[in-house]
């Protein structure tokens, strides 16, 4: 079982990883920084509300890069290579979107009832 530490490390993992949105990257500092402050339930929600909205699922990754769009993002070698990654994932079980922000996001929200409410 989860526990406040596992996710304070994956929250500074999603802070750390390059292709987290800002957004979620500033409610995730948010919520690091308001650890054992008054407000730190206000800004467990907020992180939560904003996990919710910007963790990808592994099904929208895949849709993503075999589309025009994700070869005009990462090119279409790239864009294939990670088709393929993605598609090994979600046969494995993996629910979310590979990439570092969504790993530890996913895993956040996996797990957030360990979050002290």
């Amino acid at each position: 079982m989860a526990d406040k530490a596992f996710l304070k490390e994956k929250a500074e993992e999603l802070v750390a990883a390059p292709m987290c949105y800002p957004a979620l990257r500033m409610k995730a500092q948010a919520w690091l920084d308001s650890i054992g402050e008054a407000n730190e339930g206000y800004t467990i929600e907020a992180f939560v509300q904003e996990l919710e909205r910007d963790v990808n699922s592994i099904d929208n990754l895949i849709e993503l890069v075999e589309s025009p769009k994700g070869e005009e993002i990462f090119g279409a070698e790239v864009a294939k290579a990670m088709a393929e990654q993605a598609h090994a994932a979600k046969e494995s079980g993996t629910r979310y979107c590979i990439c570092a922000a969504c790993t530890a996001g996913g895993a956040i929200l996996d797990n957030r009832n360990a979050f002290e409410l």
